[in-house]
């Protein structure tokens, strides 16, 4: 099957999301951190003391999340700022694990029903989480799961679709994060974060920018499947091949059209990482900071010290430790998971 799949809209579709995509402004972003505020944690931010560093070195543990990962920003804003009458039809999203994750958490807590399209396979120790949180899993292989994402639903699904990335409530949700570094540390020079679909680090990128835009925001990519690279080497999004790995998350095979404009204008450039990088950042997190990491989770602290953020003050978003043990086990033994 051609796995090159570009998103296909209607011109009326296409029109109605770039009206209702942009940046969140500050306003946005202090109400999500409001209604985030008995679902989300404020995680903290400490100084990760390693020998040759090219810079001073933070970490941002989202993984300590309720559950496990930083969507919980995202996803627990996206529902907190629906319709009530919406919201009790129920919420589904389309995510690889953690969005799904996060949706699930903040839909239970809100005593609403929750379902997943997932993208087959999917880490076991994603979908075990999302059965404990009593949410329908949708699993679908990629090709059709990545039509859910580009058409925002499947048909005949019963409830709200929340779209991973592209929704305005996502993505200030994603941008809290960014607040908080800037609160915690006002003289950071550059954050590095990892990129999947976008939302995270063009969240962080619109609190920056409103806050102190002279610091650097810069996305993460696997080595082996750079979109976001590739798309500012062309000047639009192109179609990659995929490079499935233990670094789940990261899996796009390009910039959405829609995340496209607010990527080339919040996120000053796009670093990488490698499968070996990853592995040993994981290692490094768990023996030197007592972190576990997933695969994503370690790429910016992967790239940073490889010196591909540069130097000074760096923050480097540790976005979710939801490993499977197995991989986590590999890499503490020095291996490289699959």
């Amino acid at each position: 099957m051609n796995i090159h799949i570009k998103c296909q809209f209607s011109l009326a579709k296409r029109l109605l999301m770039k009206r209702l995509l942009a940046p969140p402004t500050l306003a946005e972003i202090e109400q999500a951190r409001y209604r985030l505020t008995d679902l989300a944690l404020k995680t903290p931010l400490i100084r990760f003391d390693v020998d040759n560093a090219p810079g001073e070195i933070y970490l941002k543990l989202e993984n300590l999340q309720p559950i496990g990962s930083f969507k919980l920003r995202p996803a627990g804003n996206a529902l907190a700022a629906l319709d009530p009458a919406i919201r009790r039809r129920g919420v589904y999203t389309a995510s690889s694990g953690n969005m799904a994750i996060g949706l699930a958490w903040a839909a239970r807590q809100m005593g609403i029903p929750a379902a997943a399209v997932v993208c087959d396979p999917a880490p076991q120790i994603k979908l075990d989480h999302l059965t404990r949180l009593g949410a329908r899993v949708i699993p679908l292989p990629f090709e059709q799961w990545w039509q859910v994402v580009c058409n925002h639903g499947l048909a005949g699904e019963p409830g709200q679709f929340i779209h991973p990335v592209c929704n305005p409530a996502v993505l200030a949700g994603d941008a809290t994060l960014g607040v908080e570094i800037i609160e915690e540390l006002p003289d950071v020079e550059t954050i590095v974060a990892p990129f999947g679909g976008g939302g995270l680090s063009c969240g962080i990128g619109a609190a920056v920018r409103a806050l102190k835009p002279e610091v650097r925001v810069l996305a993460c990519e696997k080595s082996e499947a750079r979109p976001l690279a590739a798309a500012l080497a062309a000047g639009k999004p192109v179609s990659i091949a995929p490079a499935p790995s233990f670094i789940t998350g990261l899996d796009t095979t390009a910039v959405l059209d829609d995340m496209w404009p607010l990527a080339r204008h919040l996120i000053d450039g796009a670093v990488s990482a490698s499968r070996d990088e990853a592995a040993a950042a994981i290692r490094l997190l768990a023996e030197r900071a007592h972190v576990i990491a997933e695969g994503a989770g370690a790429m910016a602290l992967a790239a940073a010290l490889a010196g591909r953020a540069g130097g000074g003050k760096i923050v480097c978003v540790v976005s979710g430790g939801n490993i499977d043990p197995a991989d986590l086990a590999t890499a503490l033994r020095g291996g490289v998971p699959d």
